[in-house]
C-alpha cells in the first residue's frame, strides 16, 4: 500500500526479529520489507530496500548496532534509526545518537507505544525513553579515549598486557598506561572491575 511507513529490523536473535515484524506489521500505516541478523546485513538491506526506518539492536555480532548505526545514516541519510535494544544504558544512548539514530527505546515498551515510536521517527522527531535520558544526563559522556575503549575492550577477554600490545601495535608498556588510565577513570580496584563498570556504563 502507497503511504506505508516502510520498515528493516536488525537484531541477532530470530525470535525478536520475528516478534518485532509480527508486531508492527498488525499497524495498518506500518510494513517491514526486510529483516537482518547483524549489523553488516543491516547495512547491507538498508542500501538495498531503502525503506523509511530500521529499527536496530545494540549487542550484535561482527558490526554492532552503533556501528551500524553509523555507516547506515553516512550512506543512507534518508533513512531513520530507532534503536530497540535490552540493554538500557546511557553509554550506548549517547553513543547511538552520535552515531546519527534519531531514538533509543528498550524492548519491553509496549507495542502501542514502539509502534508510535516509528512513526515519531519518522516525522523527524527524536524518541528516547524517559528513564535513560535522565539517567545519561547525569552520568555524563564516556571518558574513555577510543584508544582506552579499544584495550580495556581486548582486556575483557582476560588477554595480557603483551597480547593486547601486539594487536593494537603498542608496547606492553602503553598498554598498561592505557589500562591505568582507565582504572582512574572508572574508579575501579583493578583491571576486572573497570571491564565490569565500564561495560555496566555502556562505554564499551
Amino acid at each position: 500500500m502507497p503511504g506505508k511507513i516502510r520498515l528493516v529490523i536488525a537484531d541477532d536473535q530470530a525470535l525478536v526479529r520475528g516478534a518485532l515484524a509480527a508486531l508492527l506489521e498488525l499497524e495498518g500505516d506500518l510494513e517491514v520489507v526486510g529483516v537482518a541478523a547483524d549489523g553488516a546485513q543491516a547495512v547491507r538491506m538498508v542500501a538495498e530496500l531503502q525503506p523509511d526506518v530500521c529499527l536496530m539492536d545494540i549487542q550484535m555480532p561482527d558490526v554492532d548496532g552503533v556501528e551500524a548505526t553509523r555507516r547506515l545514516r553516512a550512506a543512507n541519510p534518508g533513512t531513520r534509526v530507532l534503536i530497540v535494544t535490552t540493554f538500557a544504558r546511557p553509554g550506548y544512548l549517547r553513543a547511538a545518537l552520535d552515531a546519527g539514530a534519531s531514538g533509543f527505546i528498550v524492548k519491553d515498551t509496549p507495542a502501542e507505544q514502539l509502534a508510535e515510536a516509528v512513526r515519531r521517527v519518522h516525522a523527524g522527531l527524536r524518541v528516547l525513553d524517559p528513564a535513560l535520558a535522565e539517567e545519561s544526563l547525569f552520568e555524563g559522556a564516556n571518558p574513555l579515549s577510543e584508544r582506552e575503549q579499544q584495550v580495556l575492550r581486548l582486556a575483557a577477554d582476560g588477554r595480557t598486557a603483551g597480547a593486547i600490545a601486539s594487536e593494537v601495535f603498542l608496547s606492553a608498556g602503553t598498554v598498561r598506561n592505557h589500562l591505568s588510565s582507565v582504572i582512574g577513570k572508572t574508579g575501579a580496584a583493578n583491571r576486572a572491575q573497570a571491564v565490569r563498570i565500564a561495560q555496566d556504563k555502556g562505554w564499551i
